[in-house]
């Protein structure tokens, strides 16, 4: 998942980047392979609804973010499916565009 760590690295530095996930956990939403671009993102900017990207359990996700409850959100995928609460800490960036 190279373009996951090279996105960490951007988005900690405080760049916009653009990457082309696969998978199809997204579907309906991103495609797998669609052109996305990513933003730094505030903790009081994150809102259901978003698609975030986080860390996860020793990797990273591009998903949704289902609720918000104090210093966490909870994620999960556009399929119906929640991963889990993260810490606002661990959302690194935001989708702020997907292209075809």
């Amino acid at each position: 998942m190279g373009w996951a760590r090279d996105a960490a690295s951007e988005l900690a530095a405080g760049r916009a980047v653009k990457v082309r996930p696969i998978g199809g956990s997204m579907r309906g939403r991103i495609e797998s392979g669609q052109l996305v671009t990513l933003a730094p993102v505030a903790p009081g900017e994150i809102a259901a609804g978003d698609a975030v990207f986080v860390r996860w359990k020793g990797t990273f996700l591009l998903h949704l973010v289902k609720e918000v409850s104090d210093d966490r959100v909870l994620i999960g995928n556009n399929l119906g499916k929640n991963n889990g609460w993260v810490f606002l800490r661990d959302v690194l960036g935001k989708v702020v565009a997907v292209e075809a």
